[in-house]
């Protein structure tokens, strides 16, 4: 996870959309509502011209293969009437994305919680809540960084490394997962989330998936996005993978903390066959 400063924020907000589109497609850790953000007031470029907005949400995609919110943006876009309206709409809705007060609110007393990397919507969560003992297993080097930051703010936080995630889950009382996409069968998730909710399941733990404000997605959309991934990943280094649902007892929402067939109702990301071709 990465912090986009105010600095670097209003000043993104003065250049010209081309530039800001290049800034997007060039970006690698934003937060996903920033990326949804900037993305949108790039794609303005384009409210006269369909074919270029097509392209240009290609190559948004193509970039940000495993961030769902720009494919939820840009379907969105693509299938709607007004592109602009739909983008605005769209924006509002992940800046007042409910999902981490309400898993904020739903989790435990004095709870134990395992998360894997530097997960944001799970951060996001667990920075309000001081009484809960959180282990960050390292897979991306980030997990001490992780730890500053939530001990600044008095939550108790522990890096672990990698060789020890099953012992972490061992010991905690809730597994979160923080889905780079749901779909109806399966998850995408960091990479580390298949072992920790395999583990999770033997030990007992619960295994609660994390899934926000443009996240959900129906078979086809998420299908495209896994069969993208999947074409360009090094299965030895891939930094994603996919998650059975069998494995997940909860899921968190902008609906609350519920199961997973309760959560993904609320679904709304459209079906754009323009989005299911490689740029050019």
């Amino acid at each position: 996870m990465h912090v986009t400063d105010d600095t670097t924020r209003s000043t993104l907000r003065r250049v010209h959309p081309i530039e800001r589109l290049r800034f997007v497609a060039r970006s690698q850790g934003a937060p996903a509502d920033v990326l949804v953000q900037e993305s949108a007031l790039a794609l303005s470029a384009f409210r006269d011209d369909p074919a270029g907005l097509v392209a240009a949400c290609r190559r948004i995609i193509d970039r940000h293969l495993t961030c769902s919110p720009l494919w939820w943006l840009c379907a969105r876009m693509l299938c709607a009437p007004d592109a602009m309206q739909e983008a605005r709409a769209a924006v509002t809705a992940i800046e007042s994305d409910p999902t981490a007060k309400l898993l904020a609110q739903a989790l435990p007393a004095d709870a134990s919680v395992v998360i894997i990397g530097w997960p944001e919507q799970a951060v996001g969560a667990l920075r309000r809540r001081g009484d809960v003992e959180v282990m960050i297993v390292d897979v991306d080097g980030e997990a001490d960084e992780a730890v500053r930051q939530l001990e600044r703010i008095d939550v108790d936080a522990t890096a672990v490394a990698a060789r020890n995630a099953a012992s972490a889950v061992a010991l905690a009382e809730i597994v979160i997962l923080d889905c780079f996409a749901l779909g109806p069968e399966t998850l995408l998730a960091p990479a580390g989330s298949l072992a920790a909710a395999a583990v999770a399941g033997h030990v007992g733990a619960e295994v609660w998936a994390l899934a926000g404000v443009g996240r959900l997605m129906p078979a086809s959309m998420f299908d495209a996005l896994v069969n993208r991934w999947s074409a360009s990943a090094e299965p030895l280094s891939t930094t994603a993978e996919i998650v059975p649902h069998e494995l997940v007892t909860h899921c968190a929402g902008v609906g609350g903390v519920g199961t997973l067939a309760e959560s993904l109702k609320a679904t709304d990301c459209p079906v754009a066959p323009e989005l299911f071709r490689l740029v050019g």
